[in-house]
């Protein structure tokens, strides 16, 4: 098992940055990926951001350029940088851990963007 907790959520201005990290334990060493989604009201959860054990990276088109995955294996920590952001940036987002076999979610954090 893998437990996730995330911080960093709050409530910005149109343009600020914001920067989301995600804590893991337990079984760490199953996990293959770590990424972001995040969900707003009465839409579908997506995918924002994936980093590999490789340390590649993939990014939803709408945020390239503006938001940074990171990770410290030291810490077991993800990050996930969020610059220029804008109101439609509003969701919560929710970290995620993929091992082979399973899939393990964060207790999700709110991002707000003010206009």
């Amino acid at each position: 098992q893998v437990q996730l907790v995330e911080s960093g959520g709050g409530l910005v201005q149109s343009g600020g940055s914001l920067r989301l990290s995600c804590v893991a334990s337990g079984s760490v060493s199953s996990i293959n990926n770590m990424g972001w989604y995040r969900q707003a009201p009465g839409k579908q959860r997506e995918l924002v951001a994936t980093i590999y054990n490789s340390g590649s990276t993939n990014y939803l088109d709408s945020v390239k350029g503006r938001f940074t995955i990171s990770r410290d294996n030291a810490k077991n920590t993800v990050f996930l940088r969020m610059n220029s952001l804008k109101p439609e940036d509003t969701a919560v987002y929710y970290c995620n851990a993929r091992s082979v076999l399973n899939s393990y979610w964060g207790q999700g954090t709110q991002v707000t963007v003010s206009s």
